[in-house]
């Protein structure tokens, strides 16, 4: 379902997911704090409406050979939004964090940034059509169209906002200094546990051997604040330049 859609600087979209969460805050008169009520600020605020349903089923595609969903979710053009039932966080609560971040891609992103398409699709089309016939179906499997990648960045930036990153940021690590989550030491003998990181995060000490638990259980404390996975919250440390998995080149040359 390929779009023609104009190119959007990442602070244009930084700025509309910030400006989403201040209309939200003057409409309830309250202060949000992490995590984000994405779930009310769709569902109350931008009157979408939220259904959980077999994606594939829904859409006749096949699940892949693995049985893991590849529709994770679609909004169609009467506003209702609907999400794979394996999301669902009340069945499943280890995926809260990928359902909120479904659901931020398609009413935060999708919905602010590209409604003008939907709305010009549904003009065209029948009003069964409408109704019926999803305007963007998200597949996990497929390479990033620049719609998909917008929706993806918007969703980080509403869930993730900046100031609030920063802020907890200060409050895990006092020195404000940015992160390079590189090994301490290589394993030398391979029937020997040797710790390859060691990294202490709040008041918390964490060793661990792989780079993947590294990066997850690094990430773990700041992802169960904004209630996101640890992969989503990797991602927007590693955008905002506190958390490299390579020293940048200006330490490296400076000799720290």
């Amino acid at each position: 379902m390929s779009r023609i859609v104009p190119y959007l600087a990442e602070e244009a979209i930084e700025r509309d997911a910030a400006s989403l969460i201040a209309e939200y805050e003057h409409a309830r008169g309250v202060t949000i704090e992490p995590p984000i009520p994405v779930e009310d600020i769709v569902e109350k605020y931008l009157k979408l409406r939220i259904e959980f349903d077999d994606m594939h089923a829904r859409h006749n595609i096949p699940r892949p050979s693995n049985g893991q969903p590849d529709i994770l979710g679609a909004i169609y053009g009467d506003g209702s939004i609907f999400i794979d039932e394996s999301l669902d966080p009340e069945e499943n609560p280890a995926r809260e964090g990928r359902y909120r971040f479904t659901l931020a891609h398609e009413g935060g992103g999708h919905w602010r940034l590209h409604q003008h398409l939907i709305v010009q699709d549904t003009l065209q089309a029948s009003f069964l059509d409408a109704a019926s016939e999803p305007k963007f179906i998200c597949r996990s499997s497929e390479a990033k169209e620049r719609v998909e990648w917008q929706a993806d960045f918007y969703a980080s930036c509403l869930l993730m906002p900046r100031k609030m990153i920063f802020a907890a940021w200060d409050e895990f690590f006092p020195d404000r200094k940015q992160r390079v989550l590189q090994p301490e030491h290589q394993v030398e003998h391979g029937f020997v546990e040797v710790p390859k990181y060691r990294f202490v995060i709040g008041s918390q000490v964490v060793e661990c051997e792989t780079d993947n638990d590294a990066l997850e259980r690094f990430c773990w404390p700041l992802a169960e604040r904004f209630t996101v996975s640890p992969i989503a919250i990797s991602i927007r440390l590693e955008k905002l330049g506190l958390l490299h998995r390579v020293a940048p080149l200006q330490r490296l040359l400076a000799g720290k």
